[in-house]
């Protein structure tokens, strides 16, 4: 039987190659970017399929667009307009759509990727306060705690959220039994997965989230995401209560980016941006990470050598429960754990101190032995000194005792 031809379209090629969610939402906006420069009309596909065309009939013209626009991107991050690492993002798309479309060998990339630039790679924008992390996490929508903690304690990616389910998350207690923080397994199963830890604070408000999805109705499990739709629950009577959030379904990275944005906007931490502001001073995703970033000090991911450390030999090598403090945010978990530390700190003063008494109590005491042997020496010498006077004072008893001490075969 024939096969029979289907038109091409270079989009679904370009999205192909992309795995994560996140990825494909912004790969055809970026490459959308370009085709617009060159005043390609009609759809996305069919702005690709007139780029391909062209890419076959003329690289060369091809290549001197691709040249012009990146030098008009330069121009446009010369004027604040937008980051230098977007540039090259726009680039990556283009060549990835080459890729999947078996034009790239028509371009010469070494030439087209010497233009790029090479400097500052990072928006100028700041991490969150916490403050203003706390006020975000007010924000009326049950979700909208857990996301903020877990992403300000763990410094995922936004795109982390497509992967995350229930079993990925593993709680860590201290041999007391008490909840020290927990263990985030991120991208699992592609080739970036790598962990990382959030704090008990943000284990808390998970576990919350999870058990009042289950007051619900909703059977969770270790497939059950970890972040899903909403559903009524108010004027809903005990009969119904149970059936309302029985079939769940993903919320996407793509839904929880537009949640953190809605909540900035309400809760009154983003205003309009002044006249020639293009971005504001810090973004609503990768923020948190940011914020995590200048907390913690360091980034944690499993070793690709032979040797595999165990999840508490990481938490004692790169001291996150040191950086616990830093990366709560509620007010009451960072009083609660600053005030475990104040008395950690007292305990451990108070065990120095009886050390320190211990120590000079035998320092005392040998002190008082040595000075006893001393004295005892002392006498002793006192009173050989004494007979020692008398003998010389007696000189028939000296003359005496020197016979008597001669050996025998001597006399």
């Amino acid at each position: 039987m024939a096969l029979t031809a289907e038109v091409e379209d270079p989009i679904a090629n370009l999205l192909y190659g992309l795995k994560s969610s996140e990825s494909k939402r912004q790969y055809p906006a970026r490459f959308k970017m370009f085709v617009d420069f060159m005043n390609l009309k009609g759809t996305l596909t069919e702005q690709a399929q007139q780029l391909l065309k062209m890419i076959r009939e003329n690289p060369q013209a091809v290549e001197d667009t691709l040249k012009r626009f990146i030098r008009n991107q330069i121009q446009r991050a010369a004027r604040g307009e937008i980051a230098e690492v977007t540039i090259s993002n726009y680039y990556k798309a283009v060549k990835l759509f080459c890729e999947m479309n078996r034009v790239a060998l028509l371009l010469d990339w070494r030439i087209l990727g010497r233009g790029l630039p090479r400097g500052r790679q990072a928006a100028n924008d700041r991490a969150p306060t916490i403050d203003e992390l706390r006020k975000l996490a007010d924000y009326p929508d049950r979700r909208i705690k857990t996301i903020v903690f877990i992403m300000a304690s763990s410094g995922i990616r936004l795109g982390a959220w497509d992967y995350l389910k229930w079993k990925h998350v593993e709680e860590l207690k201290d041999a007391g039994g008490e909840l020290i923080a927990a263990k985030l397994l991120v991208y699992p199963g592609d080739k970036e997965e790598y962990y990382t830890f959030i704090t008990p604070e943000a284990f808390t408000a998970l576990k919350e989230w999870i058990d009042f999805r289950t007051s619900y109705g909703e059977r969770i499990s270790g497939e059950s995401w970890v972040m899903r739709d909403l559903w009524q629950t108010s004027n809903v009577t005990s009969r119904a209560k149970s059936g309302l959030a029985t079939c769940p379904r993903k919320l996407k990275s793509t839904g929880i980016k537009r949640l953190l944005e809605r909540a900035l906007w309400e809760q009154g931490i983003r205003d309009v941006l002044p006249r020639n502001v293009k971005r504001h001073e810090w973004k609503a995703a990768h923020g948190m990470r940011k914020y995590y970033k200048s907390h913690a000090g360091h980034h944690i991911w499993i070793s690709e050598s032979y040797y595999k450390p165990t999840v508490r030999e990481v938490l004692a090598t790169l001291d996150y429960l040191r950086a616990v403090p830093l990366l709560s945010i509620s007010a009451d978990s960072s009083n609660i754990v600053l005030q475990k530390q104040v008395k950690e700190l007292t305990e451990k003063s108070r065990d120095n101190e009886y050390i320190i008494k211990a120590n000079l109590q035998d320092k005392e005491n040998t002190i008082q032995e040595m000075k006893e042997k001393y004295d005892a020496d002392i006498a002793l010498l006192k009173d050989a000194i004494l007979d020692m006077q008398q003998l010389l004072k007696n000189p028939t008893k000296l003359t005496e005792l020197a016979q008597a001490s001669k050996p025998e075969a001597s006399r």
